[in-house]
């Protein structure tokens, strides 16, 4: 008898320590059987709505993934990128799969276990311009971003990339105007009405850039990419064992070949990391 209410206890109490350890966000996602993923809801290819109003691409795939190897169903959330970078969520959101760039600004709000692909930052201009050919030449023009972007911090010269703060970026503008949007393709909207009329060039991700110009010929890149630019995964601040998980989830989707697979799907060639 007492063999038999020891051995409960014990029991009870390893399901209490497992508890404890799964930390408050992975307790959360296998409470509710769902991990929530926040992103943009207009960033193709990474995320956009596809034909049939659902949300698709890159960072969709990858966090699907995720979502499989935790064993749990997914839910895709799209409030803006302000809200997103912005942090400090409460328990709403999970995860950020989103083309999140780490940065110290971000870092104050958020951890960055993973760092799963690369793309350099670039200059779309209209394709009548002939102005602009390389950073320098934005000076006291109008360049649009998505607003809270890391492009955003680049034009306003203070961008520095968390774990490159060896490599200081280099800013060889003056004063730029900086127009933020909600999403690029608003701001793809704008330049493609000519040079100057209501913008003068956006900054983005080359990624992104390349098949809007492949596919409209009122666009161009001018010069050459500005910086490498890492994307990592992004999850509140100070929740080691659902960051452990994390790590564990992408090392194997790495060595099962899903990262690479997705990433030959969406972009054409493996950019993960």
């Amino acid at each position: 008898m007492k063999t038999t209410l020891f051995a409960a206890i014990g029991l009870t109490l390893a399901s209490f320590c497992n508890l404890a350890l799964a930390g408050p966000t992975l307790d959360r996602i296998e409470k509710n059987g769902e991990l929530v993923n926040v992103l943009m809801e207009n960033y193709p290819p990474f995320s956009f709505l596809n034909d049939d109003n659902q949300l698709d691409g890159f960072d969709v795939d990858v966090a699907k993934a995720v979502a499989d190897k935790l064993g749990v169903k997914l839910r895709l959330e799209t409030p803006s990128w302000d809200v997103i970078a912005a942090g400090r969520w409460n328990g709403r959101y999970d995860i950020c799969i989103c083309s999140m760039t780490p940065s110290q600004a971000r870092a104050q709000v958020f951890d960055f276990p993973v760092t799963y692909y690369a793309s350099p930052a670039v200059i779309v201009v209209n394709a009548s311009d002939e102005r602009i050919h390389s950073a320098k030449d934005l000076s006291g023009l109008k360049v649009g971003v998505t607003s809270a972007s890391s492009y955003e911090g680049y034009l306003n010269k203070d961008l520095v990339i968390e774990g490159a703060e060896d490599k200081p970026l280099e800013y060889p503008f003056d004063a730029v105007q900086v127009a933020p949007y909600d999403n690029d393709t608003v701001a793809f909207h704008d330049l493609a009405l000519g040079a100057g009329v209501r913008l003068d060039a956006i900054l983005t991700n080359l990624v992104t850039a390349q098949p809007r110009i492949d596919q409209d010929k009122r666009f161009k890149l001018a010069g050459s990419a500005l910086y490498a630019e890492p994307n990592a995964v992004a999850i509140e601040k100070d929740d080691a064992e659902w960051r452990a998980k994390v790590e564990s989830v992408f090392a194997e989707l790495r060595k099962d070949g899903t990262l690479a697979a997705i990433s030959k799907k969406w972009i054409g060639s493996d950019i993960s990391q």
